[in-house]
């Protein structure tokens, strides 16, 4: 029987840089793995996390039991639960990374000088990637082999409500990459939960390449604004839908449905409703009754009001709102570019839809809403990196450089310029 995980205390900064001295040395021994070396260990991880499920559950049942002590609203104890069908998922996340091709080593581009310099330009990891995170254990899985299959090493800063539940992957990940032959350092874990070692972590230029944060908007915030690190921005998701005067009302409800309830608790799901004048008589009391069925409180303007009863009246706070909880705005509006205009002010350039019949307000829509996914009559639970067939994602990048979107594989990668000449001198 395997000894019980223990949460380790890490204290100091000599200890940090420690770790960053062997995640320096580990992101070069994995550049040099080849693409068969490092599907293999996918896979072996991925037969590992199955194999022991029941450890992953009993820590994880830790961190729930904690996590209802302190009174943690239903929406984040379902982003902390595993289960085995969730073991099951980030396995096959796993599997499915090491299925994709590996992109390291692409030649991108290349083109010859007038003074006959040959250039080249390759794809090649970006090297030790830090991560700070809450809540979902998944993420340390998938951020796992996202970077190993790149070539990079990571370093993982998980929230104290997830710690037990993170320390046990990571160590089912640690035992499988040791069996395979490859250094363990390919992931590494902070797991003191003191909030100085976060801000020490962020300011650890000298070892890591990229932080990237996944979580709410105030870790995301505190990222941005402390870290000397160069960050990736992954941001919260206040993602809208408008339901054009054209738009089928059976789709609509079942797309806003989907999009609202199927879970709550993720950056993805749709917190906002705008909804075109000409359609609200036709398409509100259907859709209200399918969203209280659901126990979903709605918070809508005047105009809905006069059609549904029992509504919270909406505030301006709302309109800018991520719940993770089953509530949802509605504002009302009489076209397609008031509907952007609403939408460009109050969403957090994640994930928008529209619901039209429309071709022509569907690409007014498509170029005129800024966020980095936007959706045609569909739900805008698909913003994900295995659904977009990534494998996984290491989050959605809601900034412009150098990636947006889901982050698959190609995101966590650089490139270089190979230069071969002949004797050229500058003159």
């Amino acid at each position: 029987m395997r000894e019980e995980i223990k949460v380790e205390i890490i204290d100091g900064e000599d200890k940090l840089s420690e770790m960053g001295k062997r995640a320096v040395m580990a992101k070069y021994a994995l550049a040099a793995l080849t693409t068969g070396q490092k599907d293999r260990a996918l896979r072996a991880a991925a037969e590992a996390l199955n194999g022991r499920a029941d450890e992953l559950l009993a820590a994880n049942a830790l961190d729930l039991e904690a996590g209802r002590a302190a009174g943690m609203r239903p929406a984040m104890l379902d982003r902390l639960a595993l289960t085995k069908e969730r073991i099951g998922a980030m396995a096959e996340g796993l599997c499915q990374i090491a299925d994709l091709p590996d992109p390291v080593g692409e030649v991108m581009e290349t083109f010859t000088r007038p003074n006959g310099l040959e250039i080249e330009k390759r794809r090649v990891p970006l090297g030790v990637i830090g991560i700070i995170y809450e809540s979902r254990p998944n993420v340390t899985a998938d951020a796992f082999g996202l970077c190993f299959k790149t070539g990079n090493a990571v370093i993982l800063k998980g929230g104290s409500d997830a710690i037990r539940s993170n320390a046990a992957i990571e160590t089912v990940l640690r035992d499988a990459l040791t069996a395979e032959g490859i250094t363990p350092d390919a992931i590494q874990m902070i797991r003191d939960t003191d909030r100085t070692v976060t801000e020490r972590f962020m300011r650890m230029k000298a070892y890591v390449d990229v932080l990237i944060p996944r979580g709410g908007a105030g870790l995301i915030r505190a990222v941005v604004e402390n870290a000397t690190v160069p960050v990736i921005e992954t941001g919260t998701g206040n993602c809208h839908i408008f339901v054009d005067e054209s738009a089928d009302v059976d789709m609509a409800v079942k797309i806003i449905l989907n999009a609202k309830t199927q879970r709550i608790g993720v950056c993805n799901a749709c917190e906002s409703l705008v909804v075109h004048e000409k359609i609200r008589q036709r398409l509100l009391p259907a859709l209200a009754a399918a969203l209280r069925e659901k126990h979903v409180e709605i918070r809508a303007d005047e105009r809905v009001r006069e059609v549904i009863d029992g509504c919270t009246p909406v505030t301006e706070e709302d309109y800018g709102t991520e719940y993770l909880d089953y509530i949802i705005s509605v504002k009302t509006v009489d076209s397609v570019e008031e509907a952007i205009a609403h939408i460009n002010r109050y969403n957090t350039k994640h994930s928008d839809a529209i619901l039209t019949q429309n071709a022509e307000n569907a690409e007014k829509f498509l170029a005129g809403v800024d966020a980095a996914c936007v959706y045609v009559n569909a739900s805008t639970r698909f913003t994900d990196g295995f659904e977009f067939g990534f494998g996984a994602e290491i989050g959605i990048s809601t900034q412009k450089l150098h990636a947006r979107g889901p982050m698959g594989l190609k995101e966590l990668t650089t490139y270089k310029y190979a230069v071969r000449g002949n004797g050229q001198i500058r003159g």
